[in-house]
Order: structure tokens, then C-alpha cells, then sequence
């Protein structure tokens, strides 16, 4: 399954949680391309050189830590040491470096920002979930009802999150989940994902399907029957989250960030609340687990 975030959209970059990295450059017929992740120990940007402590490369070589070529002029102002990278590494004999990174992903040390608590009296099991009107990646209205009949897990994001174990996670999991749910017949036509951003301002049709894309991975396909993810206006978002306990507020020293707490929630086929997630614990084996019991409910 994929483990790491690349967009199909060349020549822009991420440095939060879901906005556009740098495109692959061409490689000739005999490249390797290799899942890459690591943390930046330091930068020479004159050399345009990264030296990275990595995880193991699967078929290719063991964790250590190295330096590695970045050809992408958009990195350099995010490509700080501390930074987590999530890439490509291309191994070609016939470029002019015989490896380098691509499609790089750099989330930033997440320290600025400060988390709020779920709010305690978020909406009890058993409830139906009140009908809502957003709009998905595909600039198409939905609503609840559209999910009736379907057991539906809902998360909530914005796009420019910064931390890996908050909205990073959230999507992560879900793409993890919809990759997996997409490759069994027996369950892409019944298990519905929607994510919702509290980001209006920011998180545009446009922007949802290009930050999809990125978590589904450069393999998959751009089909989301799966997992969707919808923004609304404020009121209406606000309402949503009001019901499932989820708080969050502007950063008062930094208007592009958004304090939040995390909420998962699984919905029954009926339109029932049927679990709650509070936190990021949660793994997405536990929530797969939880909306193929919801089935028939």
C-alpha cells in the first residue's frame, strides 16, 4: 500500500499538509523510482544538496544517513533540518546525478501550534447525524443522505496543517484505507470516507482533489468513490463539527494556521452515529474494522 504522499501535478510544491509538491523530472527506460522517507539533518542549497537520516529503502539499501541531490528550485525555503521529507528516489545511470529526489513532500518541525481538546459533549452514539450540504473534490453538492446505505467513517482536516500526528495522520489513514477498500470488490462498492475541511477560506474543490491525489499516491488511480473530501461554508461546516464535538479556532499569532482537535466518526448504513474516535490513536485497522461491522446497521 502506499506509504507516502505524491501529487500528479508537476512543477509546485508542499510544505504543509496538502498543497502541491515539485514534478518529476523525465527519466530514461532504465530508472528505478524508490518510496523515500526521512528527516533533514542539514542543507546545502549552493551544492543543492540534503543530507538526510532515511528509513530503509525497500530492494534498495538499509537506513543510514546520507546526502542526496534535490534538482527542485521550490524546496529550499521549507527544506530545513528537522524537516520530515516524504519522496521519490530516482536511481538513473544516465542522469547527470545517478540518484536524486523527487516528488518531495516536507512537512516543517511542528512546534508553533497548539492543539485544542475534543469537546466532551460531542454528539452520543446512537443519534442521527443532521443532514448537511458541502461540496466535494469534484465541485459536486453532497449531502448525508448520499451516504445512507453505506457505512461512513468522517474525519475532519485542513489542508496547511503542519503536524505529522494531526491532520497529516487523519489523511494518511484514510487513504490507507480507501487504497485498500478500492482493491477489494467486495467492499469498494459498500465503505464510504469523507473528509471535511474547516479551511473554506483556503481549501478550494480544486485544492481537495489535488491534496487527495497526493495522499492516494502516484500508483493509484484518481477515483474517489471511495474516499471524498468536502468543504462548505463556514456556518454549515461549523455546524457539522458542533455535532461531533470537534473545536477549532484561527491562530491568533499566525492566520494561516487553525488549532483543532481531532474527531473520527463512524456512521451506520441508517445514518446513525455508531462510534467516535477522539484522538489520533486510532489506527486504520481499528476504523476498517469498525465500518465493516457497521454494514447492515
Amino acid at each position: 500500500m502506499r506509504n507516502f504522499l505524491i501529487v500528479l501535478i508537476t512543477c509546485a510544491f508542499i510544505w504543509a499538509c496538502g498543497q502541491k509538491p515539485a514534478g518529476p523530472t523525465a527519466h530514461s527506460p532504465d530508472a528505478k523510482v524508490y518510496p523515500f522517507r526521512g528527516k533533514v539533518i542539514s542543507v546545502d542549497q549552493a551544492k543543492r544538496m540534503a543530507t538526510i537520516q532515511h528509513s530503509a529503502i525497500e530492494g534498495y539499501m538499509d537506513a543510514m544517513t546520507m546526502a542526496f541531490p534535490v534538482h527542485a528550485d521550490e524546496v529550499w525555503s521549507v527544506l530545513t533540518p528537522g524537516a520530515e521529507v516524504r519522496a521519490d528516489l530516482v536511481v538513473d545511470s544516465a542522469a547527470k546525478d545517478p540518484f536524486y529526489l523527487e516528488n518531495l513532500v516536507v512537512t516543517p518541525p511542528a512546534d508553533t501550534n497548539n492543539p485544542l481538546p475534543v469537546n466532551d459533549k460531542f454528539a452520543q452514539v446512537g443519534q442521527d447525524v443532521p443532514d448537511f450540504s458541502l461540496t466535494n473534490q469534484d465541485g459536486k453538492r453532497i449531502s448525508i443522505k448520499d451516504f445512507r446505505g453505506h457505512p461512513l467513517a468522517i474525519t475532519f482536516i485542513y489542508a496547511r496543517c503542519p503536524l505529522p500526528d494531526y491532520c497529516i495522520r487523519m489523511s494518511t489513514n484514510f487513504s490507507d484505507i480507501a487504497n485498500k477498500v478500492m482493491a477489494d470488490p467486495a467492499q469498494r462498492d459498500k465503505i464510504r470516507l469523507l473528509s471535511i475541511s474547516f479551511d473554506p477560506a483556503n481549501d478550494t474543490p480544486e485544492k481537495l482533489r489535488s491534496y487527495g491525489l497526493g495522499y492516494l499516491g502516484k500508483n493509484a488511480k484518481p477515483d474517489f468513490t471511495v474516499w471524498q473530501l468536502a468543504v462548505g461554508k463556514d456556518a454549515e461546516v461549523k455546524k457539522i463539527a458542533d455535532f461531533f464535538g470537534l473545536q477549532y479556532e484561527t491562530d491568533a499569532s499566525d492566520k494561516t494556521k487553525i488549532n483543532h482537535s481531532l474527531v473520527t466518526a463512524v456512521i451506520a448504513t441508517d445514518g446513525k452515529v455508531r462510534k467516535i474516535f477522539k484522538g489520533n490513536d486510532w489506527t486504520p485497522a481499528e476504523l476498517l474494522t469498525e465500518l465493516t461491522d457497521a454494514e447492515g446497521r
